[in-house]
């Protein structure tokens, strides 16, 4: 399998959950991926906590525990919820082609709300820090 666009969303959303994804699979837009359909399925605040533990679990599961970043899990989680509110799109591919900048420009519409580098920083990696330029709505 070269993409995590080939599973159905309730595939990939188990696969993930349960540890069985390929980590491979897993890049910038699966992430993406993985808040539109936590989002959808049970709202933002339970997408919020949902992703925030079942990303933890796989990190760990894969060796990759120094790659999790919580503000940036986040801020991602919020920045897909705010597109979601202006997209007209019920299908992932759909949506992230209505709103490219998520996915090719990520790293600098999060500069947007940050003034300092959340990327690398130890503090931003350990818990969630509050944007200090624009809020999240």
């Amino acid at each position: 399998m070269k993409s995590h666009l080939q599973l159905s969303d309730l595939e990939f959303e188990r696969q993930f959950q349960h540890c069985e994804l390929n980590p491979v699979l897993f890049n910038h837009e699966a992430h993406l991926r993985l808040a539109w359909i936590h989002i959808k399925k049970y709202g933002i605040g339970n997408a919020l906590s949902n992703i925030q533990f079942q990303l933890k679990k796989f990190v760990v599961h894969v060796g990759a525990e120094d790659k999790y970043n919580s503000t940036l899990t986040v801020a991602a989680i919020k920045a897909v919820y705010h597109f979601m509110l202006k997209s007209t799109s019920n299908i992932f591919e759909d949506f992230i082609r209505e709103l490219p900048r998520l996915k090719n420009n990520f790293r600098e519409l999060i500069n947007a709300h940050y003034g300092f580098d959340i990327f690398d920083s130890k503090q931003a990696k350990s818990r969630f820090l509050e944007p200090d330029l624009l809020p999240f709505d």
